[in-house]
């Protein structure tokens, strides 16, 4: 009985307390903890090397990491020197050639990299000291090969290469260097000239200057004690030689007096990218710092932020939108990003900008506002759990000169952030009368009303300032009958045009870095099969034999439509031009544009079937430069597809296009014929 009275009393005041409790309400978020955060072990060498150990037994594995403590520098015609002197370090040392360093490497079963401020090395434990002591004669004796920097200068211009046809990465350099400036080393861009004319000696001097010990963190992570972790580090760098260190500090950045627009013309884009940017006074560690993270992770974080629903969910002009505020020790950036349908660039930079205004000119709602900082709150204590966030948290301490506790209170400053904060660092750090608007895009279809933003400057592809481009007009007395057959006569004189039966074009198609096989064989009057495979299996093939029509990919036969068919047999001559003229094609000439720096004839051209294509041809050899046809697919909206022509070789006197790029908009494939056979007898049953 004694127990049941007790157990009511105990009852009472919670059932009490639970009938006070208004459940319409979610309950008030507690205190913000005090976040106890783990402290390496740390010391340094008598070189200067500070060294930090993490110790973590979960896994019997080791990490290495040593970074270096400078925010850049002066590159100036020799851009590129820190890249690649990062890279070369890795391609062997005084003892051992890149072979035997990569053997001895995957010997141990371990993994290393060198970048150019950090080098880092991992394996289980039993192999660490021994993988340190490589990574040790890496940084201490690397060979500095002539013969591998020109192997890693050809990477390097391979890829600047590349990057001309991104518009992504000429929108990243272009903001970049009007951001920072072509003199700040943040704004410096490397381009052809500035790789070739880097150095051994350059390269050499980059590292004596900056890879020393007194300007570098060694950061051990993993199953090792910090007296182990010390007799490594006096081992592999005690007799690493201090070296003069500088604090380095750069001129700011001179803003623009007022937001202007920065166009570089690309007339083969079929969407824009977009960026606004401007550079902010933001200093690691700062009182505005989180709040200033707060502030942009709820206008352009991810999913969830305004910039995402605005343009993609309410608007549909790209398939995301986002923001970055990055801090600096020199100078830090707002940026803001889409790549939007050229129709809707506009549109998109007003969007852009009324949101930045909004977030500036209103507080946020409390719900929005809490939603994200418990969203940031989660993702910091989830990264608690990973140990290479202590280690981090460490060297951002020692960096920075941030206070020893910041990390431990910072749940506590996070939930201090309210409405207030967050709209005082939009005003701080969104300065929309100053912003620099970039724009990568077809300057003839988006040029036009985008003034109304501020003074239209153009750019070429490097971020030198160029005049406007200039309209291309096709010559007004040229009618499209006249132009098919100007068309027809470059590719080859009617004599020679009759005198073909067969064509057969072998090459590669390279795809997303995948190198697939590429032919395509004509059997005159209209049969033709174009395949592309990879190790002989069919990725795709396409044909046309004796009037029956086929389109497969990866195994699986597509509907063959009236718009097909007049594809493929367009394919299946090397003179389409002859179809239009003969087959009830439709043809308008609709203006001139550039192509590839060329003047070129803008051919509008309708099938039977009603679907409209473009063709352009050169203005002054009136052989085809690029076709584009653009198309509703589902759930994405209109896509275009381009192809450019280029490379034309005369075979038995005709011109034949042998180097071909499909710009899907997300993917292109670049196809190159190496191997053109003609008149080899071959007949339509060859085909089946």
């Amino acid at each position: 009985m004694k127990k049941q009275l007790y157990l009511f009393l105990f009852l009472v005041p919670l059932v009490t307390m639970a009938q006070n409790i208004d459940r319409s309400k979610a309950p008030s978020p507690g205190k913000a903890p005090l976040i106890q955060v783990g402290d390496p072990v740390k010391f340094t060498l008598a070189n200067g090397l500070q060294v930090f150990v993490v110790k973590n037994t979960k896994l019997p594995q080791v990490s290495a990491t040593l970074a270096l403590d400078y925010d850049g520098f002066e590159e100036g015609d020799k851009a590129g020197v820190a890249q690649m002197a990062g890279q070369l370090l890795k391609r062997g040392t005084t003892t051992k050639s890149k072979a035997q360093l990569d053997e001895a490497i995957e010997f141990l079963g371990g993994s290393m990299s060198t970048s150019s401020q950090s080098a880092s090395v991992s394996s289980l434990k039993g192999n660490f000291p021994s993988l340190l002591g490589l990574l040790s004669e890496v940084v201490l004796q690397p060979a500095l090969s002539t013969e591998e920097l020109e192997k890693i200068r050809k990477q390097v211009l391979s890829g600047i290469e590349s990057n001309k046809d991104d518009a992504d990465a000429i929108s990243g350099n272009l903001v970049k260097k009007l951001v920072y400036g072509a003199n700040h080393p943040y704004g410096e861009m490397m381009t052809t000239k500035t790789v070739n004319q880097v150095s051994i000696a350059d390269v050499k001097s980059f590292l004596n200057t900056y890879w020393i010990p007194n300007a570098a963190y060694l950061i051990f992570v993993g199953d090792i004690e910090p007296a182990a972790a010390k007799a490594l580090a006096e081992k592999s760098f005690g007799n690493w030689k201090k070296g003069v260190f500088t604090k380095q500090n750069f001129a700011k950045p001179v803003q623009p007096k007022q937001t202007y627009v920065a166009i570089v013309d690309r007339p083969a884009s079929v969407q824009s990218v977009v960026a606004i940017a401007g550079a902010v006074d933001l200093l690691p560690g700062s009182s505005n710092v989180i709040a200033g993270s707060v502030m942009n992770n709820i206008l352009g974080g991810g999913f969830s932020g305004r910039l995402f629903a605005n343009l993609r969910e309410k608007y549909a002009f790209t398939y995301g939108a986002y923001s970055s505020l990055s801090p600096s020790r020199q100078i830090g950036i707002f940026q803001a990003e889409a790549s939007v349908r050229n129709e809707k660039t506009d549109s998109s930079v007003q969007e852009l900008l009324r949101e930045i205004n909004t977030i500036r000119n209103e507080l946020v709602g409390e719900t929005e506002l809490s939603r994200m900082k418990n969203y940031l709150s989660g993702g910091f204590a989830r990264s608690l759990e990973n140990p290479s966030t202590i280690a981090n948290f460490a060297l951002n301490i020692a960096r920075n000169d941030l206070p020893a506790d910041y990390y431990q209170k910072y749940l506590t400053n996070l939930a201090a952030v309210d409405a207030a904060k967050v709209q005082n660092a939009a005003k701080l750090f969104l300065n929309t009368n100053q912003m620099h608007i970039v724009i990568v895009g077809n300057a003839k279809q988006i040029a036009k009303g985008l003034d109304k933003y501020g003074p239209i400057k153009y750019f070429d592809i490097e971020g030198n300032e160029v005049a406007a481009p200039t309209e291309v007009k096709a010559d007004a007395s040229l009618t499209p009958v006249a132009l098919m057959e100007k068309a027809i006569a470059a590719i080859g004189s009617k004599e020679a045009l009759s005198s073909i039966k067969d064509v057969q074009l072998k090459g590669t198609a390279n795809l997303m870095g995948q190198s697939l096989e590429m032919q395509q064989t004509i059997v005159m009057p209209g049969n033709s099969v174009t395949t592309m495979s990879m190790g002989g299996m069919a990725m795709m093939r396409q044909a046309v034999v004796d009037g029956k029509y086929s389109v497969a990919q990866q195994g699986q036969e597509a509907p063959i439509t009236d718009d097909l068919k007049e594809g493929l047999d367009e394919s299946a001559t090397l003179i389409p031009e002859q179809l239009f003229l003969t087959k009830g094609y439709d043809l308008k000439i609709v203006g001139a544009e550039k192509v590839d720096g060329k003047d070129a004839i803008d051919v509008e051209v309708t099938t039977p079937s009603k679907k409209v294509s473009h063709r352009f041809y050169d203005a002054t050899t009136f052989l085809l430069v690029k076709t584009s046809k653009s198309e509703e697919v589902p759930g994405r909206g209109k896509m275009t597809q381009q192809q450019f022509y280029s490379g034309y070789k005369t075979v038995n006197g005709v011109q034949i296009s042998t180097e071909q790029l499909m710009d899907l908009g997300q993917m292109k494939i670049n196809i190159k014929y190496t191997d053109i056979k003609v008149n080899q007898g071959l007949k339509s049953s060859d085909l089946k």
